[in-house]
């Protein structure tokens, strides 16, 4: 394959942003956000409850790459009492945030199921969002075995 004039000076200009930008880009990368800082952010700092949130999860999962979980939620689903909002954490990935749910009192119920991606053995949690503005917890420790042996 042959390389242009202009293709080698892209491929420089690129490299030498990489170079320079890398080192800023990393620390900001690496320090993320926990499990807890994410909790306290989508709480406002108000104390989660248990309770009225149900979370499963599998207890050994044989493949991190698809984890399935749901959860259920206990609420009328009437205008003045219903879950506005209900996030999914995973306190061990790089970044815990899993996902976010929201509901109106038009839901009907609160519940939702989906399949994440765990790094390692790690707690699942979910966090539900009161219309009334209180908050509800619930936390489930899956195993993540590599290639179905344990670890």
């Amino acid at each position: 394959m042959r390389v242009t004039r202009r293709q080698a000076l892209g491929l420089g200009a690129g490299a030498t942003a990489v170079l320079i930008a890398g080192p800023l880009v990393a620390p900001a990368i690496a320090k993320g956000q926990t499990a807890d800082d994410a909790i306290k952010a989508f709480t406002g700092g108000a104390e989660a409850k248990s309770g009225k949130i149900s979370l499963s999860t599998p207890e050994i999962a044989e493949n991190g790459n698809t984890v399935p979980v749901s959860f259920d939620v206990e609420s009328p689903m009437t205008t003045d009492n219903h879950v506005q909002s209900v996030l999914v954490l995973a306190d061990g990935n790089p970044r815990p945030g899993v996902a976010t749910f929201h509901f109106s009192d038009m839901s009907g119920e609160a519940s939702a199921s989906t399949r994440i991606r765990l790094a390692k053995t790690q707690n699942v949690i979910a966090v539900a969002k009161m219309s009334d503005g209180s908050y509800f917890m619930d936390k489930r420790l899956v195993k993540v075995t590599i290639g179905g042996c344990g670890g």
